[in-house]
């Protein structure tokens, strides 16, 4: 371009005089500054122009139009670029919000930069209200604030949080740079429970299955040692009590088998039409002979009903409820066994006005070997398996076990069917 404004100021200084060519240079000069102080005005106003607003790129003539093109080809490279990365930050903060644990990004100074979903459940954090605070300002635990703070994370923590719900957590924390560290948190509440159940279950069947056999083998060596001076009597009672004892070890091994079977989450064997009325009248006089006359015993129920189901399983489950209410009943008390419809679902209720049951037992009576009065539980025969082998056998059923019971005033004990489950 001063090539150009050279030579036309030459040619005017040749043909209007050195003055001419002098002015002429000066004012092709002062027209050029001006184009390229506006073309610089256009460049740094589209540069300033927000990406998302897509400007249109500024036109020009010559090097201006092609150093136009060269920075726009350069912005949507890195436009380009930004996206890719963009959408790979998005794809791993969806992956990480999926994730089934915990992930925190913390910084040198244990400060939150970003924490998915399950690391604010088990945490009791809040991404927009707690980025950026020190984690340990807002989780307190002391063995927590040790752990971040010596910096030693060879071996993962496990620690017990009471916020927002009580939990047990394995935290691992992995430094990735100078400054960042990555935190991974798993809660193995679940697994903590199971395995205290675990130890819970073989102490219990191991308690149950002493008593009766030291019982047992101290008949037996009574009987060994004075068989020559017994009397008849005495022998027949010994075994007596050896032969009730042994059979309570029998049944207790039997529910054991049921529930484990019912455990495994095996389908239900064979589903037919079950004639509930015949399987009502058979609990019934089970019912009774366990009574023995003690109880006044009632039993209502329609001339005709058919549920879909295991008879088996559902006689484990309607005879369970009908003998621990006999069980649990003083003599003279009153129990009604009755089957009724109500809507979509079908009931089979058991009504007792027994001892009844405080409040802050009923959530735990189906557990294995859960006993209000263990005592009693022992003196009535029970196993302590009844009411776990009854939940697991409704469940197989789409069925539920209702409770409502009340210390001196009775129980009532409802095994709920839905309606559907009913065939002509």
């Amino acid at each position: 371009m001063l090539v150009a404004i050279a030579i036309v100021a030459t040619a005017t200084g040749f043909f209007f005089g050195a003055i001419a060519g002098l002015l002429a240079f000066s004012a092709l000069l002062l027209a050029a500054g001006v184009y390229h102080i506006n073309n610089l005005f256009k460049l740094v106003r589209w540069l300033r122009t927000p990406v998302e607003q897509a400007a249109p790129l500024p036109r020009a003539f010559g090097l201006w139009d092609n150093v136009f093109a060269e920075v726009n080809l350069r912005a949507r490279t890195a436009s380009r670029r930004q996206e890719r990365l963009s959408a790979a930050l998005e794809r791993f903060r969806e992956a990480s919000q999926a994730m089934p644990h915990g992930l925190m990004f913390l910084s040198d100074t244990n400060t939150i930069e970003w924490v998915n979903r399950q690391g604010e459940q088990q945490f009791g954090l809040d991404q927009t209200r707690d980025q950026g605070a020190p984690v340990t300002n807002i989780v307190r635990q002391p063995d927590f604030v040790r752990y971040l703070k010596e910096g030693n994370y060879t071996e993962p923590l496990t620690v017990t949080l009471g916020r927002p719900t009580s939990r047990t957590l394995m935290v691992h924390v992995v430094p990735f740079s100078e400054d960042m560290r990555l935190l991974l948190s798993e809660d193995i509440t679940q697994g903590q429970r199971l395995e205290a159940m675990r130890r819970d279950f073989v102490a219990n069947v191991s308690h149950e299955m002493r008593t009766p056999l030291t019982v047992v083998m101290g008949f037996l060596e009574t009987l060994i040692d004075g068989l020559d001076d017994l009397e008849k009597d005495d022998v027949h009672h010994y075994l007596g009590l050896a032969f009730e004892q042994a059979g309570r070890m029998q049944r207790l091994i039997q529910d054991l088998l049921t529930l484990s079977a019912l455990e495994s989450g095996a389908p239900v064997a064979h589903e037919e039409p079950v004639d509930i009325v015949a399987l009502l009248e058979e609990v019934y006089q089970e019912a009774s002979v366990v009574s023995a006359g003690r109880h006044t015993l009632d039993l209502e129920c329609p001339p005709k009903a058919h549920l879909l189901g295991n008879a088996k399983e559902l006689y484990s489950v309607f005879a369970n409820l009908a003998i621990n209410a006999v069980r649990y009943t003083p003599a003279g008390g009153h129990i009604r066994i009755s089957w009724r419809q109500r809507g979509a679902v079908v009931d089979y209720s058991v009504e007792d006005d027994g001892i009844g049951i405080a409040p802050e037992h009923i959530p735990r009576l189906t557990e294995r070997f859960y006993r209000v009065d263990r005592g009693r539980s022992r003196e009535t025969g029970g196993t302590g398996l009844g009411l776990a082998i009854v939940k697991h056998v409704l469940s197989r059923h789409q069925g539920d076990l209702l409770i409502d019971s009340e210390p001196g005033r009775g129980s009532r004990f409802t095994a709920s069917f839905p309606a559907r489950r009913l065939v002509d």
